[in-house]
């Protein structure tokens, strides 16, 4: 069985001295640039040949993203970063990563680590009272009971509400629009 030899190492150079003609090619990649590291006894000089790769970006990095997913997947890539270790950071399996970066919907209560992991919010703030309701409960993983003792509200109106089933009041908008305003800030 052959074992490799680091070639600047003791032992190579214990062996290259009984042997007249040594010369070890040793390649290597390093950031990008095939390194070829020629070794000769007689010279005792290392030569070195750098080749540059030209390898196209991934598409992720190129395109931009259009689901959270896509966002999720372009941030570990910019990182550097293998599903796993996302996984850990975000607090779920490697496999619902892969499920997410590939077009599976995330998770509502998983949300908010998905944007404290990207570093910013991808979600749109949309315009109309209800919407941004709506999506103030989903930026910030809440459920329909957790958003109503937030506000102060009993959660089935709330539903209601966001459901489209009912239009809230004049006051119960008022409430609405202070309860989201005291949010942003």
């Amino acid at each position: 069985m052959d074992r490799k030899v680091a070639v600047d190492s003791a032992e190579c150079r214990a062996v290259c001295k009984y042997i007249s003609c040594c010369n070890h090619i040793e390649i290597r990649t390093y950031r990008g640039l095939n390194i070829f590291y020629k070794f000769s006894e007689a010279s005792r000089s290392t030569c070195k040949i750098e080749i540059p790769l030209k390898i196209p970006a991934p598409p992720e990095l190129t395109q931009k993203p259009a689901t959270l997913g896509d966002h999720l997947r372009r941030r570990r890539f910019e990182l550097g970063l293998y599903q796993k270790n996302v996984a850990a950071q975000i607090g779920v399996t490697t496999s619902t990563i892969w499920n997410w970066e590939h077009g599976w919907t995330i998770d509502p209560r998983y949300i908010p680590r998905v944007i404290a992991f990207l570093g910013y919010n991808p979600i749109p703030c949309p315009d109309d009272l209800l919407e941004r309701l709506a999506w103030h409960k989903q930026v910030n993983g809440l459920t329909l009971e957790e958003l109503g003792a937030e506000m102060g509200r009993d959660p089935e109106h709330v539903g209601e509400w966001l459901s489209g089933r009912h239009r809230p009041c004049l006051s119960n908008r008022k409430m609405i629009e202070g309860f989201l305003q005291s949010q942003d800030s």
